[in-house]
């Protein structure tokens, strides 16, 4: 298995916490700037939310703050409170902490499987196969700095920019929309659970990036600052987390030094799968 998947999953086993009912311990993959991956406490705490529901309930929404930075050097340990167990629905309200302090801070809902309505947004047209597009290696193979290897071979998810990325500057014309295909770089379990927590691991990646797209602003740009402020999930139909994905993301507006953007993801056979919605703070020097 790819060492940088066995991460992630080891990451994803979270253990239960000795004399503490619903209470978990995690462990975070090591980061160049030494802060816990928002998308992996995303999973972490999806992990710990659904470990105290039937299976039969899966997860469909999540709503979740972040914070505080997170530690990577450090464990994180989850409380889950048992808020409402209904006839088809669970309420589940998990904390993430390091510290004795809370780092993060979620609710999330889970339902029965049952049939009713069904639509969706179809997946755009013209989208190119992610095979025909650049691996990460070859975006970033001349670029020597801890974080570009970091982007190029240590990440477990493979992304594949439609329109070029925007690490050290942003492809004409600057518009506030952008699409990635994702997929594992790894066979994951057939657990449809875990299948779930990664694609929110997934999604923390590259969803703030239609706000730069739109300004022309890098990654790369000295003195430019990111975080993301709050994170929510609908997960609309099963699909697996190692077979592509494309993620369709959207910026509709930015002020006040905040950016709102919204993501839609699609299994390549053009099934929307889920959701997505973040605002993050985004700070430009002037």
């Amino acid at each position: 298995m790819h060492e940088s998947v066995a991460a992630m999953l080891q990451s994803l086993t979270l253990r239960p916490e000795a004399g503490a009912a619903d209470t978990f311990v995690g462990t975070s993959i090591k980061m160049p700037h030494n802060r816990v991956f928002g998308g992996q406490v995303l999973a972490q705490t999806l992990i710990a939310a659904s470990a105290t529901v039937e299976y039969s309930r899966p997860v469909h929404s999540m709503h979740g703050y972040f914070l505080r930075p997170g530690d990577d050097t450090q464990p994180i340990q989850y409380t889950v409170d048992r808020i409402h167990d209904g006839r088809s629905f669970s309420t589940r309200r998990t904390q993430g902490l390091q510290n004795g302090v809370p780092i993060f801070s979620m609710i999330a809902s889970f339902q029965e499987v049952v049939t009713g309505l069904d639509h969706a947004q179809p997946m755009p047209d013209g989208i190119p196969d992610p095979e025909s597009l650049p691996e990460p290696a070859e975006l970033f193979a001349e670029l020597n700095h801890p974080r570009a290897s970091y982007w190029a071979a240590q990440r477990p998810i493979d992304i594949r920019y439609i329109n070029g990325p925007i690490y050290v500057d942003v492809p004409q014309p600057n518009v506030a929309h952008q699409a990635v295909w994702m997929r594992c770089l790894d066979r994951l379990p057939d657990d449809a659970s875990l299948h779930r927590a990664a694609l929110a691991y997934a999604s923390d990646y590259t969803i703030l990036e239609s706000i730069y797209r739109r300004h022309g602003v890098p990654w790369a740009t000295e003195g430019l600052k990111a975080a993301s402020l709050d994170h929510a999930m609908w997960f609309h139909r099963d699909g697996r987390a190692d077979e592509w994905v494309l993620y369709v993301q959207e910026s509709p507006s930015a002020q006040g030094g905040r950016g709102l953007c919204l993501g839609r993801m699609y299994s390549r056979d053009g099934t929307l799968l889920a959701t997505v919605a973040q605002e993050g703070m985004v700070r430009v020097p002037s």
